[in-house]
């Protein structure tokens, strides 16, 4: 290996910073036209009539279509030929009928010769409903809480709403400190810089061609071909680049099938881009989650009994359930668990993925609780991890993979000067200002899912890869190129990488931080499958000078191919095809998981540390330092990796102090649906960030050694930075964002 292991800058990225790269929005299609939606102002009922005159004369009004005219589709249930759609549930079908299940939803869509007079005209549009009691209060819904369908638990459906191991009420009965509080995560909205947007284009033919921000985009032709009746080979969607997803692109959102819907009906191509506000309608959220949790410990510091119950809402018409629970089922080594998850339907639209999706809601309940007992047992929070430090998944009872967790927290504590933490709550000072250090365990599985790729080596001896895959920023055109360039024996600037394109092999979501687990190993097969074949071409070749050896003996180094024991009998693949008048050379392979999940459990570490300071005047609360360690196998690319831990670390530092969606719970209406009061960190409220990596060989989940990355930094954050403004201040916030207002 050359290029993996090496801080390669990403390739992708003069494009980026040249406006080059084309994103779902850009694409400059013929004959264009634009969608502006029209938003119910109800939370639940029904539209009884439209008063559409005053739009259909607005200049460049092509068409307004409504429940009263859109076709209507027919939705087939899911078949093996689509068995690359998530459970998703019944989703919003949007225009379908009359009835409205949340503020601003979409109930008619003007279309025009530009976006300013679609817009113009969406305002004209007057709309009638007859409203009904909808269910807007979490508190008040909580009584009328439900257990999921098992079926639907996201992302991993094994792992049921209650569960329980030993006997959690009687080992409380023995503990000697207890805690039982109740943390709160408030519903958070995305914000990535590139807003979701569809162009839909059908062709004389039939078929349907979509430009879309997808974080996966096999999916979502699966989806728009079942809700259209056709076959999977119908449709093709392009992503090849998406301006940050976080989770929030990973499904195709209502108004996906709707572009598509009427461009097909006014038979023209349609532009659907949603406003910054419209972002915080219909595409998905983390959902508000409160949590119990009870822990039980003898004086020692041992866990005798941990319980954790986490109520999170949902829509009325979908079911979206979260990992919340899974760190406290297999985080720490205690005999006696329980956990149960409910949902409350609400009359919002449906939650979904947010970085971190439900371990990093579960996480800052967990940790949060852990200091809380670390406190009652006079224990330093770190001694009380380690005195319950699990050997093996107690959940699942196998074995690791890989964990490096203890070395985390040594390094961490180390990097940041733990030692000179006092333990009271207040008494360290940097002159006026008050002084706190927290900590907080990060936890993510490391998946692997099945996924295919394609590897040309082409006559000039460069190559190509081919993948559906998307990239919504971590890097998958740079580390991807970098695979490819080792197993073909180039240098990294040779390999030139294709995504986001259904016409190109199968590849997962990118999402759960297993892309690079998933697709890299294919790719890593391919190449080499494309490298056998022209070492064969070689070998079988009487022109070349390798011809009669055997193929274990030839090496290949920056696209010469030579005999290992004479370097100087040797030629270079270009030589070689252009010779033999072959085009290209294709490694076309599969690659997924096997029995290794059966008999260990995967899983990424790591441990944050922070500092921060809170003036004692006004409250205000500032991170200073955020220290993470984390143990994530094989580091592909040192430079993207530190990138992400940074988003990720700063995306904690949003949901610990600044981010939460404000929702009027008389009327369903999002009151702070724009970047100026939904606030997310900026570059004054970033301090010192120090990622690093603690050394670790993982040998089971994949043949690169590397195990998921992109989700771990942010689980975790939240807690410590409570934990640290508890050490700072004695006010113990369990519910987020820490505001001024919750250190009165």
């Amino acid at each position: 290996m050359t290029s993996v292991g090496r801080p390669v800058k990403r390739i992708e990225g003069r494009a980026k910073v040249l406006g080059k790269a084309r994103f779902a929005a850009e694409y400059p299609i013929r004959g264009l036209v634009y969608a502006a939606p029209v938003l119910s102002t109800i939370p639940k009922g029904r539209v009884t009539g439209f008063d559409l005159a005053a739009a259909q004369a607005a200049p460049g009004v092509l068409a307004v279509i409504t429940h009263l005219n859109a076709p209507k589709l027919p939705y087939l249930p899911q078949t093996p030929t689509l068995s690359a759609d998530p459970k998703i549930g019944h989703p919003l079908r949007a225009l379908q009928d009359d009835r409205v299940l949340f503020d601003r939803q979409y109930v008619a869509v003007v279309v025009a010769d530009t976006l300013e007079r679609a817009e113009a005209a969406a305002a004209l549009v007057k709309v009638t409903y007859q409203a009904e009691p909808a269910a807007l209060s979490f508190a008040a819904e909580k009584r009328r809480a439900f257990a999921p369908n098992e079926a639907r638990l996201d992302p991993q459906p094994e792992n049921p709403s209650d569960y329980q191991r030993g006997d959690p009420d009687a080992g409380m009965v023995k503990a000697a400190a207890r805690i039982d509080a109740t943390y709160v995560v408030p519903t958070e909205h995305h914000n990535p810089i590139e807003p979701h947007a569809t162009i839909a284009v059908w062709s004389p033919a039939g078929t349907l061609t979509l430009y879309d921000k997808s974080q996966w985009p096999v999916s979502v032709r699966s989806q728009v071909a079942r809700a259209f009746g056709l076959q999977a080979g119908s449709v093709r969607v392009l992503a090849p680049f998406v301006g940050g997803g976080f989770g929030g692109a990973g499904r195709a959102w209502p108004h996906v099938i709707l572009t598509a819907l009427i461009a097909r009906a006014v038979k023209r191509p349609v532009k659907f881009s949603l406003s910054r506000e419209q972002m915080y309608g219909t595409v998905g959220f983390r959902p508000h989650t409160e949590q119990r949790v009870r822990l039980g410990a003898d004086a020692g510091g041992k866990l005798l009994s941990l319980v954790h119950e986490a109520t999170a809402q949902t829509s009325t018409y979908e079911e979206y359930a979260e990992a919340t629970l899974h760190p406290a089922r297999m985080l720490y080594a205690c005999d006696n668990v329980r956990t149960t998850y409910r949902l409350v339907g609400m009359n919002v639209s449906t939650p979904t993925f947010m970085r971190g999706p439900g371990e990093a809601t579960g996480a800052f309940a967990l940790e949060s609780a852990m200091d809380e007992l670390a406190v009652r047992l006079n224990l330093d929070p770190v001694e009380l991890r380690l005195r319950n430090h699990a050997e093996a998944d107690p959940e699942k009872k196998l074995p690791w993979s890989s964990k490096s967790l203890r070395q985390c927290y040594a390094d961490g504590a180390e990097r940041i000067g733990w030692t000179r933490r006092t333990p009271a709550p207040g008494s360290m000072r940097d002159g006026r200002l008050l002084v706190g250090l927290g900590m907080a365990t990060a936890v993510y599985p490391a998946n692997r899912t099945a996924s295919s790729a394609k590897v040309l080596l082409l006559a000039d001896g460069s190559a190509v890869v081919h993948s559906s895959s998307s990239d919504m920023g971590p890097g998958t055109y740079t580390s991807m190129a970098q695979v490819a360039a080792d197993a073909l024996g180039l240098d990294v600037s040779r390999v030139r990488v294709e995504i986001g394109d259904t016409e190109y092999p199968f590849a997962p979501v990118q999402g759960g931080s297993q892309m690079m687990a998933s697709l890299g190993p294919a790719v890593m097969l391919s190449a080499q499958e494309a490298r056998r074949k022209a070492v064969v071409l070689a070998l079988s070749d009487r022109r070349s000078p390798l011809y009669g050896l055997d193929p274990a003996g030839v090496t290949v180094q920056g696209g010469r191919l030579f005999a290992a024991g004479d370097p100087s009998r040797g030629e270079t693949y270009a030589a070689l095809l252009a010779r033999l008048k072959v085009p290209s050379v294709e490694g076309h392979q599969t690659s997924g998981p096997g029995s290794e999940k059966d008999r260990y459990s995967f899983w990424s570490f790591g441990a944050h540390f922070v500092e921060v300071t809170v003036d004692p005047d006004v409250l205000e609360t500032r991170v200073r330092r955020v220290v993470s360690s984390l143990a994530v196998g094989r580091v592909i690319n040192p430079r993207i990796a530190h990138s992400q831990a940074l988003g990720g670390v700063i995306g904690g530092l949003g949901m610990a102090l600044l981010e939460e969606t404000r929702r009027d719970d008389r009327y369903g209406r999002v009151t702070n649906a724009n970047l100026s009061e939904y606030l997310v960190p900026v570059n004054a409220d970033v301090p010192r960030l120090e990622p690093a990596y603690v050394e670790e060989v993982e040998p089971y989940l994949n043949p690169l050694g590397g195990k998921g990355l992109g989700e771990l930094p942010i689980v975790g954050v939240a807690a410590a930075v409570a934990n640290a403004v508890y050490h700072a201040t004695g006010k113990r916030v369990r519910d987020l964002p820490i505001g001024i207002e919750k250190l009165l």
